[in-house]
């Protein structure tokens, strides 16, 4: 059992607990050691065989005990006995968004409601416009988020795909029959949600390499083989495609179902144009559909009269024209950053010390990072109080004192109010090396009450930073309704730099956005948003929005070094200042 099943069960538990009128102190007992468990980066297993649970911060004796029972025998009495007082698919109302416990326990007492399917009759037919909290504008949200619900149950998050696919991948390469392997599709294109796995391999022998997929151990099911392609179910639920072609076709095959489909479109009409045929198996001239040679994706492109497109680029955003005239960017690489802001430590609700999130940014291979816990009004985060904030900086400055080659930037993500403000006084923020300013109540204001929140909050000469600019959550809840030009026209007037916050359920700014951020000259900043030393690798996620958003280096702020970082937040601050004076 691992430990994302693990913490959701601690989660119900919690669940039941509350609505069973259980003390709060329990019942939040049972979300933090559903969090610790989440954020863990060591093994829960061998935590537990080596009975170190108990240390881990978070979790106290009677939390160990029914962990362990659930780590080492797959059940837990307490759970089953507790789950088995309430109607199945209780718990699952919680997953909409906009329902808490309240809500449900509503829903549950007037109407009935035990299931999403009942939830989506009762909204159909207006029932909940009437109840206590509710209201017609909350029907229609909860109707979006069903909606969600119902399109999320077979997509897949970037990053849970991308984990799959490459497992598969490594598997596939040691097939003897195998000469070249890549993952193609919306995976390859890097597109924040994907429906399916698409694996292209080249061999001689494709019986011999269907026969080896299939067999193996991550397959749950085939759903259809024929000579060139065979399609399965993985035990994780996600369909894949495997399609074999010769050496030959390999290039062509890849471009192909890389695609996307509008891109290859217009590939083969400009092809056609240059009295060419292009598809799948390769790039024909004359009427004998002579192959032209091509070993690689690059030439393909090259005969099309064009530089190379890399596959994220491939949407058909205008990467053909660019490609043509020789105007393409040259893309932003994870290995460009020097440095990372918004990292939250055991100050906030992260997991680690500050000293313990040094050395893991540190040790890869980043120069600085920005500390920026959530600031006093997150009480749900345990946001810092002054007294803490002061206690937070005296500890960096001793551990930037310890560092010769790293250095902590001085940070908070501080909370936008509804009314734009931020909420430290002037006066205190004046203490931050930065302020990264973030949206994380009140989401459901309207389109032009959102957008003058944020607007003001970027008026605030202490903003640095817009943090995840649309409050989305990939496949769970939509970003907050949004004026996204006049927010960009006006970090463009103050020069205040935009988050791609690569945590996987967010990647916000959204891609698209972050082409036209670009077009407008505002710096983009791909931060991680960790919680832990294990999520610092999220930058890659972010690296991947930026490349698919035409970014370049020049156009994400931690690429510069520590020295130019310093420069930029001395000059803001400066700046500020010489204002004030």
């Amino acid at each position: 059992m691992d430990k994302h099943i693990v913490a959701d069960i601690l989660n119900e538990i919690g669940f039941y607990l509350e609505w069973k009128g259980e003390s709060p102190f329990k019942t939040r007992a049972y979300e933090n050691g559903a969090r610790a468990v989440e954020s863990l980066d060591e093994d829960l297993k061998t935590l537990v065989q080596e009975n170190r649970l108990g240390s881990v911060r978070g979790i106290g004796k009677a939390l160990e005990q029914k962990i362990s029972e659930l780590v080492t025998t797959g059940h837990l009495k307490y759970y089953e006995d507790l789950k088995a007082e309430f109607p199945s698919g209780l718990f699952e109302l919680l997953k909409i968004p906009g329902l808490g416990i309240k809500k449900v326990r509503t829903l549950y007492d007037t109407l009935g409601i035990t299931t999403i399917g009942e939830l989506e009759y009762a909204c159909r037919e207006n029932r909940l416009v009437d109840l206590p909290g509710f209201g017609e504008k909350t029907q229609q949200n909860i109707m979006k988020g069903i909606a969600h619900a119902r399109t999320g149950a077979d997509r897949y998050l970037l990053s849970e795909a991308g984990e799959v696919a490459y497992s598969i991948l490594k598997k596939g390469k040691d097939c003897p029959q195998v000469q070249s392997m890549q993952i193609a599709g919306s995976l390859r294109r890097s597109r924040e949600t994907v429906k399916d796995i698409d694996i292209l391999a080249s061999s001689d022998q494709p019986e011999d390499v269907m026969k080896y997929f299939v067999s193996l151990p991550d397959v749950a099911d085939v759903t259809g083989q024929g000579e060139t392609k065979t399609s399965v179910r993985l035990k994780e639920g996600i369909a894949m495609d495997l399609r074999v072609v010769s050496p030959e076709q390999y290039p062509y095959a890849l471009q192909h179902f890389t695609g996307s489909r509008e891109h290859n479109t217009r590939l083969r009409h400009l092809a056609k144009s240059m009295d060419l045929k292009m598809n799948e198996y390769g790039l024909f001239r004359g009427e004998d559909e002579e192959r032209i040679s091509c070993a690689n994706e690059e030439e393909i492109y090259q005969a099309l009269g064009m530089s190379y497109i890399p596959p994220e680029l491939r949407e058909d955003t205008g990467e053909i024209e660019a490609a043509l005239e020789g105007r393409l960017p040259m893309l932003v690489e994870s290995r460009d950053l020097q440095g990372i802001f918004h990292l939250h430590s055991r100050y906030s609700d992260g997991s680690d010390t500050l000293a313990a999130l040094a050395e893991g940014t540190h040790r890869q291979g980043y120069h600085y990072m920005g500390i920026s816990d959530h600031s006093r009004s997150a009480y749900y985060a345990r946001g810092l109080k002054e007294e803490d904030v002061i206690r937070q900086q005296e500890e960096i400055d001793k551990l930037n004192a310890e560092w010769e080659d790293f250095h902590i930037f001085r940070g908070i993500e501080s909370d936008i109010l509804p009314d734009g403000s931020l909420d430290y006084p002037d006066g205190f923020l004046n203490r931050f090396d930065f302020v990264i300013a973030s949206v994380h109540s009140n989401f459901r204001m309207d389109r032009s009450s959102m957008t003058n929140r944020i607007l003001r909050v970027l008026d605030n000469p202490h903003t640095t930073i817009l943090g995840h600019p649309t409050g989305r959550l990939l496949l769970s809840r939509d970003g907050y309704e949004l004026e996204m030009e006049r927010i960009l026209e006006k970090a463009a007037e103050k020069e205040i730099v935009i988050e791609i916050n690569a945590n996987p359920h967010r990647l916000d700014l959204d891609w698209r956005w972050c082409k036209k951020a670009r077009e407008m000259g505002i710096r983009l900043m791909i931060n991680p948003d960790a919680h832990s030393i294990s999520e610092i690798s999220n930058t890659g996620f972010g690296t991947a929005v930026a490349r698919k958003g035409w970014c370049e280096k020049k156009d994400i702020l931690n690429c510069l070094g520590t020295a130019g970082m310093k420069e930029f937040l001395r000059k803001r601050k400066f700046d500020y200042n010489r204002k004030i004076l």
